[in-house]
């Protein structure tokens, strides 16, 4: 006999799930349960979903009439909050302000290249905007910004959106990285002139004079359904840098990076304090793990964790096959937006819409970092080099795993 449970969980298997990338109407998780509960379990909820800061909700930020406005005219979601630290009698607090951009693209698959791309220069003109008059410090694009997310097609065609380090894009935002005196981190598709023109997933690091602090090139290449992205670029031979800024110092996990513990360690060795993880990815292939794993990475490592996820979805002018019986289909499915950012005292904020482009801008007291390392103390009750031991003997052909076996495991009984 079915429970009442049990019903009703068979009618809600079969709602249609809205194709506009909502929440049966609402852009967020978030909002939807803002809307649905009543005030009092709404706050009990979010302490449940979202965590403490500091023993409290995230402080919202004032945001400046002309972000507002700029929001308001060109239709972006504008989210502001703050992650603050413990005062401490040493040190003064560290406050960086942080924003993330995520967006659709401008113009269809379909028209030309040259005007796709001068097309999402236009669009995100006005949100870089608003980031520098809300007096941004460090700002990050989404996985290949500067141009539809192509890569599971397997056509090359789109290999003419690459470009080199100092090429148009790069240009493009260097001069608002002078204007506002604001690191910017532009994840590009890279044209390495200089070594045979072989191509990268990249993300460039422009200091806030506007000059080129330098780049990381993506580390994991992802070989899943749609995204099958090693026909354009291979892994990356960059390691896993840090960059010293003027407010921080910052590393950049691009996309598929982030399935990965050790590449996050690494970024965290390293010195990281903020590490952002601009992607492209779809609702039907990863979306119960986007909530998860940043703020795992942020938790773990003691470090702030940016995530960006582009938005709507491209169809394209050929259809591609995934090689995994499913019929060919011209686009990936919904890229869900849901741009958010984690702290390592495990607190994190209510994510971007999942429909709309987006602005996420949030102060952060790097002091946090040092603090939650005090308290948990990850770093001094590692055990590294039983970790080392093992990846070494395990990198080797002959490894054989430390398993134990019962020894009456096979014994037969009668």
């Amino acid at each position: 006999m079915e429970s009442k449970d049990d019903e009703i969980f068979a009618e809600n298997a079969k709602t249609e799930i809205p194709k506009d990338g909502s929440v049966f109407g609402f852009d967020s998780l978030h909002r939807l349960l803002q809307s649905s509960l009543s005030p009092q379990l709404f706050q009990e909820v979010s302490r449940l979903l979202l965590g403490l800061n500091c023993g409290r909700a995230l402080d919202t930020i004032a945001i400046p009439e002309p972000a507002k406005s700029l929001s308001s005219k060109h239709d972006f979601d504008l989210q502001a909050f703050s992650f603050r630290a413990e005062k401490e009698s040493l040190r003064e607090p560290r406050i960086v302000r942080v924003g993330l951009i995520q967006n659709s693209i401008a113009l269809p698959t379909t028209a030309p290249l040259l005007d796709q791309k001068r097309g999402i220069f236009q669009k995100l003109t006005p949100i870089i905007e608003a980031a520098g008059s809300s007096g941004v410090n460090i700002l990050c694009l989404q996985e290949a910004w500067m141009m539809p997310f192509a890569f599971c097609t397997r056509e090359k065609k789109w290999c003419e959106f690459s470009e080199p380090v100092d090429g148009e894009s790069t240009q493009f935002l260097q001069d608002f990285a002078r204007k506002y005196n604001m690191v910017i981190i532009s994840p590009i598709l890279e044209r390495d002139e200089k070594h045979g023109e072989v191509i990268w997933n990249t993300a460039v690091i422009i200091g806030n004079h506007g000059n080129i602090i330098g780049k990381h090139r993506k580390n994991h290449i992802p070989r899943v359904g749609d995204f099958n992205e090693s026909t354009y670029y291979m892994e990356g031979n960059t390691g896993h840098p840090v960059f010293e800024t003027a407010f921080g110092k910052i590393a950049v996990n691009i996309c598929y990076g982030r399935h990965h513990p050790l590449n996050w360690l690494a970024f965290g060795l390293n010195g990281a304090e903020i590490v952002f993880n601009p992607s492209a990815t779809v609702g039907e292939l990863s979306e119960p793990m986007w909530p998860i794993e940043a703020r795992n990475a942020a938790i773990a490592n003691s470090y702030f964790v940016c995530s960006i996820n582009r938005v709507g979805t491209e169809i394209f002018p050929n259809p591609f096959t995934s090689g995994d019986g499913k019929p060919q289909h011209a686009d990936f499915g919904h890229f869900y937006g849901s741009s958010y950012i984690s702290s390592p005292d495990s607190s994190c904020t209510p994510s971007l819409s999942r429909r709309k482009d987006g602005l996420l801008i949030s102060d952060m007291d790097l002091n946090l970092c040092r603090q939650l390392k005090d308290k948990w103390g990850f770093r001094m009750t590692a055990r590294y080099e039983i970790y080392a031991d093992l990846l070494a003997r395990y990198l080797k052909p002959d490894f054989e795993p430390q398993v134990i076996s019962d020894p009456l495991l096979n014994k037969k009984t009668f």
